[in-house]
């Protein structure tokens, strides 16, 4: 079954994030079923299609973010979002910016003007 997904897109992304966005989508598809809601009423409730509600559960990869979102919100799951990404979770970033500091980008020229 296509899935609306841009040809070949699938194929080009590493295994780990198919892999992400197909148990974020199995995830999604769980929480509804626990709640017993039809598609059509979390799809409803999301603001989106119920084709687009199928494409999110599926995980397929050419579906925008907002959509993903909008579920999470409809299912009241939204808050777990704001652990993604979180800046003071980020060991490798911190050590880079850490490593910067006290170092200029570049020296500036008496003549740059």
């Amino acid at each position: 079954m296509n899935l609306g997904r841009t040809p070949g897109l699938h194929e080009r992304l590493p295994s780990a994030v198919s892999d992400a966005l197909a148990a974020l989508g199995a995830n999604i598809a769980t929480a509804r079923l626990r709640r017993r809601w039809r598609a059509e009423d979390l799809a409803a409730k999301a603001g989106i299609s119920r084709p687009t509600l199928v494409k999110v559960e599926a995980g397929a990869p050419g579906t925008g973010i907002s959509a993903y979102v909008s579920v999470l919100w409809a299912l009241g799951l939204l808050g777990h979002l704001e652990e993604v990404a979180r800046p003071d979770r980020d060991a490798e970033g911190e050590a880079i910016a850490a490593a910067r500091i006290g170092s200029r980008a570049r020296s500036v020229a008496d003549d740059d003007f």
